[in-house]
């Protein structure tokens, strides 16, 4: 079976306005553009995969069963327009509370690696879009291409703290338009 490109998405910041430790859907709001920019990777054959930390969970904010429905209603909303989201995956962990160390926390590339294995993915013809550096840093270190987005926490980091060939654009959807224009 071929092997796939995905698009790898950060959630908070990246394509739903960041609001601290968010888990439910009355206080979800996308970024503007998101949808159209999901719809169009969708329709050019990329894989949608959510890639997340959540340590909420670990500080008892929230369930993860909380964070589940969340998600289901996300892709209520976008299967309407063909653009929900093929897999979440998230690290439910924090440093702060736990005894042992997680492989799936980004920077650490676990949760990206093992949405390849499980989704049979191409990472080097896939690309990491979120707005912090332990995002790109995560996507970096799994092999894919990476984008920083300048909404959520990305107008705050430069390029020098980046890794090499990061594109820093100003949202999700001027990240489809590149990745578009570029496959």
């Amino acid at each position: 079976m071929e092997k796939r490109p995905a698009i790898f998405l950060d959630r908070d910041g990246t394509i739903n306005i960041e609001k601290n430790y968010l888990h439910l859907a009355k206080d979800w709001e996308w970024i503007p553009g998101a949808i159209d920019a999901l719809i169009r990777l969708k329709a050019a054959g990329y894989l949608l995969i959510v890639i997340s930390n959540q340590a909420g969970i670990a500080r008892g904010y929230y369930h993860e069963s909380t964070l589940h429905e969340l998600h289901r209603w996300v892709n209520e909303q976008l299967a309407p327009v063909h653009a929900a989201i093929d897999a979440f995956y998230f690290c439910p962990h924090h440093p702060d509370f736990q005894k042992e160390d997680c492989d799936c926390r980004k920077p650490l590339p676990g949760l990206i690696l093992r949405a390849a294995q499980e989704w049979n993915i191409d990472l080097p013809r896939s690309w990491m879009i979120g707005d912090k550096l332990s995002d790109v840093q995560a996507g970096f270190a799994a092999g894919c291409q990476n984008i920083l987005v300048q909404t959520g926490y990305g107008a705050e980091i430069s390029q020098d703290q980046l890794p090499q060939d990061t594109f820093i654009v100003e949202d999700i959807a001027s990240a489809s338009q590149h990745i578009l224009s570029r496959s």
